[in-house]
């Protein structure tokens, strides 16, 4: 066991890094294969003689991951990571490099002008073809032809030894999972934690403030006028993490080194219904072993796996080099039939949380999906639409009696319900991010585990109190985060949360300036804070509460708007027209959604801030042109509109980066909010390359709004 784990490592870049064959040239694979081996196909029953593939017949034995190694062509399809084996109703294509596939699985990637051996790289001067009238099998759903980033991964998970334990084995539908009736089999967590953070306590005080900074709209008011509705900005922003960055340059990379900093427990909740069979599900387990290569020792980690029910299929487990082999080899396990029940997913999650006997200090929960629940939604017609009902009470964000458990929901492909999945994260106080293109889940996997690593704040109340007798709140603008404003209207309270390393937050208030001749300055608003260290578990106080003044002369010159309020007032003003647009559309009005969106975009281009070339305007404007692409016809509104837009109000609501469309990438203009730690961890999933260092990516400089050309 020890000496496969140590060729997982190897495969994983945690030390070197598996070969893979360079690609060949056309002169190259002539001289390798000519004459020697020449493209076969294998019939359903084995033979190979003058064979025409027809639609295969279903297998009775079902589709099962391989207990060992490729082997040609009784191994593994590289390409839908199924077994193949003559005889079992599958045509097996082997090709003249000696690499085998299932045939309708190889005519799928082909039939796209890839004619790129997936294996070796060799260029194939010979390909298969299959005619329009031969379908693929009735038993396995349709592949989605979107190549994985790199073969390594698949490899180095074929690799792992035949699954052992609780939830490892090797399953054909999840109703043959054992799992207890109680999940308190969680592991314990080590005793070596607390004294690490111990160690490390000085230098975490020394940093671990939370700065507070206001702006009013402008820096006067003449003694002889009132302003209503006069602006107020309260920014905050987190102290940096305790964790030691290690992004590294080159292949020969390594899980980043800890400081200090709180420990997670993560539960995914991951479709494996049919529809994600094929290329789709190899992805997730690519982005799954991503997540758990670095998750830190003092981690724990939870698989849940659902379609037509759910189940347990890896408990919480400490993420210790044993622990991240048990979860590989429990998501190398997993297979895809049955329907889609995303509420029995999410309460075996919530189940996981509540049993648990030992608590991290971070918890959170990563669900993804490609379909639609088919058994709660979908089964109350006459009841109306209860996004309610997906999400357990325990993990309601407002019940106030429940665990603060977010979901972080992602919606795979174009399929998926989106207005579901935005509900669910809302309701839990996650957020709701749109993978759109399917080989990029790893990275949208990365940046959100980038932010849960990097914890700093917990249950931060912010207070905002009116000074001046004479003062009163007007309004606060805090997106989806809670707030209450006392029946006097002279005490607010934001209830934030939790915040990530360097994260910021920005809150809107206005207040009702009245005229006031008996003074040259006013005080308008004290602004307080208290949070808990995730690390000491302390309560803290921030130490210097933000005072608001304002000056009140005789008499006022020309007065420039702060840029720091009107660029938030853009953020909120953008994010208003993202919501009406998204009604407009949902009714069938995409004319009036557009011109929503296009009416703010010219609003924008007039604020002082857009001509100071601000670079959260200029992402504002990007994003709603893009919107407005996305609600060209019905049919694209369908497909990507609304899923683009309802990561966006998300994203902009809890002002946290969500990935949509192409924001993990770094020529994106729309990366809002991401902070360095998701950064720096998408950086390590965009370099993480099992290859040579011939075939190496080149490292990408993380901008936050860099500039490009939008396309056209």
């Amino acid at each position: 066991m020890g000496s496969k784990w140590r060729k997982l490592k190897l495969a994983l870049g945690l030390d070197t890094c598996v070969h893979i064959p360079r690609t060949f040239d056309d002169s190259t694979a002539s001289a390798r294969f000519s004459g020697s081996v020449s493209p076969t196909v294998v019939s359903p029953a084995g033979d190979t003689s003058s064979y025409r593939p027809s639609t295969p017949t279903p297998s009775s034995s079902g589709l099962r991951l391989p207990k060992s190694g490729p082997k040609s062509p009784k191994g593994t399809c590289a390409i839908c990571l199924y077994t193949m084996k003559p005889g079992q109703g599958h045509a097996i294509f082997t090709a003249e490099c000696s690499h085998s596939f299932h045939f309708y699985c190889i005519t799928s990637n082909v039939k796209h002008g890839n004619q790129i051996c997936p294996v070796c790289r060799a260029k194939w001067k010979e390909v298969p073809f299959q005619s329009p009238t031969s379908n693929m099998p009735h038993d396995l759903p349709r592949l989605n032809h979107v190549a994985p980033r790199d073969d390594g991964w698949s490899a180095a998970v074929r690799r792992l030894p035949s699954p052992q334990g609780d939830g490892a084995r090797l399953i054909s539908s999840l109703y043959h999972v054992t799992e207890p009736a109680i999940f308190d089999d969680d592991e314990a967590l080590d005793q070596q934690t607390s004294s690490t953070h111990q160690k490390n306590e000085t230098d975490h005080d020394m940093t671990n403030t939370v700065e507070i900074k206001t702006f009013p709209e402008v820096s006067a008011v003449p003694k002889s006028a009132s302003h209503d509705a006069f602006a107020v900005l309260i920014h905050l922003k987190a102290p940096h993490s305790g964790r030691k960055q290690n992004i590294v340059q080159n292949i020969e990379s390594s899980p980043p080194v800890e400081n200090s900093r709180a420990s997670v427990d993560l539960v995914t909740v991951l479709d494996v219904s049919g529809s994600m069979a094929g290329t789709k599900l190899a992805l997730l387990k690519r982005a799954m072993g991503f997540v758990i290569q670095n998750l830190g020792p003092s981690d724990r980690l939870s698989v849940i796996a659902f379609s037509s029910t759910a189940r347990r299929i890896f408990p919480l487990r400490l993420m210790t080099d044993t622990g991240r082999q048990q979860a590989l080899q429990a998501v190398n396990s997993l297979v895809s039939n049955g329907g889609t029940n995303i509420a029995e997913g999410l309460r075996k999650g919530a189940k996981v949380f509540s049993d648990r006997r030992w608590k991290n200090s971070v918890t959170s929960i990563i669900l993804l999906s490609d379909g639609q629940d088919t058994y709660t939604i979908n089964s109350r017609p006459n009841t109306g639409t209860d996004y309610q009902s997906l999400v357990p009470n325990s993990i309601h964000r407002n019940n106030g009696v429940g665990m603060q458990i977010p979901v972080h929901a992602f919606g795979f492909g174009s399929d998926h319900d989106a207005t579901s999945m935005h509900s669910i994260s809302e309701i839990s106080g996650g957020t709701f991010s749109f993978i759109e293109a399917e080989d990029v889940i790893q990275d949208a996997f990365a940046q959100c585990i980038g932010g849960l690593l990097s914890v700093v704040v917990q249950e931060l109340q912010v207070e905002v109190e009116c000074v001046h007798p004479h003062l009163q709140l007007s309004s606060v603008k805090a997106g989806s985060y809670q707030t209450s404003l006392m029946a006097n209207a002279r005490l607010a309270t934001i209830s934030v949360g939790d915040l990530y390393a360097e994260e910021e937050r920005d809150f809107l208030v206005t207040v009702n300036v009245p005229v006031d001749e008996s003074t040259d300055e006013m005080p308008l608003l004290i602004v307080k804070g208290l949070y808990r260290d995730p690390i000491t578990k302390e309560m803290v106080a921030l130490e210097e509460n933000s005072e608001v003044k304002i000056q009140r002369p005789d008499i006022v010159g020309e007065l420039v708007v702060s840029i720091e309020v009107d660029r938030q007032r853009n953020r909120l003003r953008a994010a208003e027209a993202m919501a009406e647009a998204r009604v407009a559309a949902e009714r069938g009005d995409l004319s009036t959604a557009v011109s929503v969106l296009d009416n703010c975009n010219k609003a924008l281009s007039e604020t002082i801030s857009a001509q100071a070339a601000d670079r959260l305007c200029l992402a504002l404007s990007a994003e709603l042109k893009e919107m407005q692409e996305r609600m060209a016809n019905q049919r694209v509104y369908e497909q990507s509109g609304r899923a683009y837009v309802l990561s966006g109000l998300s994203s902009h609501s809890w002002q946290r980066a969500t990935a949509r469309g192409d924001s993990t990438d770094s020529t994106s203009l729309v990366q809002a909010y991401q902070t360095p730690s998701m950064v720096d961890m998408v950086t390590r999933s965009q370099t993480m390359v099992f290859g040579t260092p011939q075939n190496k990516r080149v490292l990408r400089p993380a901008k936050s709004f860099p500039d490009r050309q939008r396309r056209q």
